[in-house]
């Protein structure tokens, strides 16, 4: 584990955007789903990249392709937003820093939305991108989630081991994993985390909608409780004010437990997936730029 401790012109800068956060989130009005994508569009597109829709049978998304891309290699990005909301659209701009940084093309998907859907439609949706990819020709895959999109690429990353489908996933990347639907992480209702973006309640309420008549430990919702043997190399990062804390630090002891290679960094004073925030602050760049080395290294096979 590696605990990353910030100046104090970070935290400066942490206070001004959580009260942004306050002010967006106090004023919003209209369709959840639709504010929601408002919030992450806010991540903007970088201008070296190429983005194009992808309308197939089973898979529908986005393309983000950089203009320096290398053969063989992708990405394949899962989107958080409790799975109840979320798109593939509203992420381009937060997936094509990454594919920029990366050098690496990246799909990001839309999956079947809680509560029309639930398990385990959205990790088979997962595992039909993964096909493609694999149909594409790309050997080379790395899947990259945040928040409840990190808990499906736990999840995918497990069924993929467990039911091989052309070539086996290099690594995984999670921001602010959710992996615990079950809720036994004590900074889930800890008064001392100050998570300014999700709470215990809301968190629950998504979890309802998204198991349907599924147990909260069936590992398919919470791959906390799933076999991790087998998995590839997983980079974990998490903020210390989130409520998903212990989610992250509880997966990667299990993962340790089974001999999976996991590096765990743990950002001082950040919140729930900072790392979209990059337009304002320093960590977020610093996150983004470790999470793309550690992509680049497990393609070279480092």
């Amino acid at each position: 584990m590696e605990f990353v401790r910030i100046s104090a012109g970070e935290r400066k800068r942490e206070r001004v955007l959580r009260q942004r956060f306050a002010n967006f989130w106090g004023t919003a009005s209209g369709e959840p789903r639709a504010t929601y994508d408002a919030f992450i569009s806010a991540s903007p597109l970088t201008h070296d990249v190429v983005v194009w829709a992808i309308h197939e049978s089973n898979v529908r998304g986005w393309w983000v392709r950089p203009q320096r891309a290398e053969p063989g290699r992708a990405i394949l990005f899962l989107h958080g937003g409790g799975y109840i909301q979320g798109s593939a659209k509203a992420y381009r701009g937060f997936v094509s820093q990454i594919a920029s940084r990366a050098r690496i093309p990246a799909l990001v998907i839309d999956y079947p939305l809680a509560p029309e859907a639930t398990v385990p439609a959205v990790p088979e949706a997962a595992v039909a991108a993964w096909r493609w990819l694999v149909a594409q020709g790309f050997d080379r895959i790395a899947i990259v989630g945040d928040s409840a999109g990190g808990g499906l690429t736990l999840v995918t990353l497990a069924e993929l081991v467990k039911k091989p489908h052309g070539a086996a996933p290099v690594a995984g990347v999670v921001f602010s994993p959710w992996v615990d639907l079950a809720f036994t992480g004590a900074s889930m209702k800890d008064p001392a985390v100050a998570d300014p973006l999700i709470g215990y309640d809301y968190l629950q309420d998504c979890a309802r909608k998204y198991l349907g008549a599924a147990d909260s430990h069936d590992p398919l919702a919470s791959p906390l409780f799933g076999d991790l043997r087998g998995l590839p190399p997983l980079l974990i990062q998490v903020g210390t004010d989130e409520r998903l804390l212990d989610d992250a630090k509880q997966y990667a002891d299990r993962a340790r437990q089974a001999r999976v290679s996991v590096e765990l960094e743990i950002f001082e004073g950040m919140h729930h997936v900072f790392q979209l925030d990059l337009a304002h602050l320093e960590s977020s760049r610093v996150a983004l730029d470790r999470a793309t080395r550690f992509i680049r290294n497990a393609c070279d096979g480092r």
